[in-house]
């Protein structure tokens, strides 16, 4: 038996029938996810992509970003892995595919809110060279948490 390295994710943009597996991954990512309509929505949105990390080239969906093209910024509006597949640098993939694709498409820097608590996205994001530019107080309605605003030059 030879062993082969893993070829690591393979990405595809969202179809409607992605969206049960989708939001699987959303409500196990967040205490307060998206709703299924505001995930449809970007699907209509020609600024807006919903980028899939799939096993292989039409696998299981292991996480997604959502992400907006406006003028020459890249807005990082969500990023979620499914639990078993946390902890194998599919975060990391997954915004290293859309920086790519933002920078392609002439974005010069990534934005993204973060909430303040949320100490290991905030990790991953300074990994990736995100830097702390501001605070929104009480950014998220649900309960008032600020967001840290965090952007990076690409």
């Amino acid at each position: 038996m030879t062993s082969r390295e893993d070829p690591g994710p393979a990405f595809r943009r969202m179809r409607e029938a992605d969206l049960p597996r989708v939001m699987e991954i959303e409500r196990a990512a967040f205490s307060h996810p998206w709703s299924e309509e505001m995930v449809r929505r970007e699907l209509g949105h020609e600024f807006s992509t919903v980028l899939l990390a799939t096993e292989g080239s039409e696998g299981a969906v292991q996480g997604f970003a959502v992400v907006w093209l406006v003028h020459d910024e890249l807005h990082v509006l969500n990023v979620a892995v499914a639990p078993g597949a946390r902890r194998r640098g599919l975060a990391r993939a997954i915004l290293d595919r859309v920086e790519g694709q933002g920078r392609e498409q002439g974005a010069r820097v990534a934005m993204l809110e973060v909430r303040r608590g949320n100490g290991p996205a905030i990790a991953l994001y300074r990994s990736r060279g995100y830097r702390e530019v501001g605070i929104r107080p009480r950014y998220y309605a649900e309960d008032g948490e600020d967001a840290l605003v965090m952007d990076k030059d690409l």
